[in-house]
């Protein structure tokens, strides 16, 4: 069985965007964001998905799979973390500061956490482990989950019209503007990933 997004996508539809980001949000790496995206793009390229549906099946997936996360850490403590944690790429000091993000964040790290890859994975485990207030996160979460779910699914169904309308020398020009595009966040974030990291986590000194 191959667990390619376009393959889960073509073969299991709706279920597949449920399911991927469950996964991914319950502690699984698990390309949730991904088949989001790609389940978007096949909306708007054949029309066999709707596309208020993917959005809506992706949220319940992310926060049916956060609230897990969530159980998951509350039941199992720190203790298994700190020991474990370090085979799924959550060493110590990861730990440490992912605990100080979201003591100085609070309810607004859960909805950043959504939207970055690590966070989005074991956020919720942590935010069990640390005992953050259920109803705080339940609250915040849903937010996250339905803000992350209808940004990247309206991203992929215009990607997938654009792509689907252009063609030829136009298609090419609009893949280059979107690569310039790419780059240049990309070097943005590292140009200000100072004042991101200061921003999230203060002075490490």
């Amino acid at each position: 069985m191959t667990f390619s997004p376009n393959h889960l996508i073509q073969t299991y539809g709706y279920l597949a965007v449920v399911v991927a980001p469950l996964l991914e949000s319950t502690g699984v790496p698990f390309p949730g964001e991904t088949t989001l995206i790609l389940a978007a793009v096949y909306s708007a390229e054949t029309g066999k998905l709707s596309l208020p549906l993917v959005i809506g099946l992706a949220a319940l997936g992310a926060i049916l799979g956060d609230n897990f996360g969530y159980g998951l850490g509350r039941s199992l403590g720190r203790g298994i973390l700190e020991r474990w944690g370090r085979y799924v790429g959550l060493d110590h000091r990861r730990l440490l500061l992912v605990d100080r993000f979201f003591r100085r964040r609070g309810a607004l790290a859960v909805v950043v956490a959504r939207f970055l890859s690590v966070l989005r994975t074991f956020g919720a485990i942590l935010a069990g482990a640390g005992e953050m207030p259920y109803r705080t996160y339940l609250i915040f979460n849903a937010l996250g989950g339905m803000a992350w779910a209808t940004a990247y699914g309206l991203l992929g169904f215009e990607l997938g019209s654009a792509y689907h309308h252009l063609s030829g020398a136009i298609g090419t020009a609009a893949l280059v503007l979107a690569v310039v595009v790419a780059v240049g966040a990309i070097a943005g974030l590292f140009l200000f990933r100072a004042r991101i990291e200061h921003w999230a986590l203060g002075d490490l000194d």
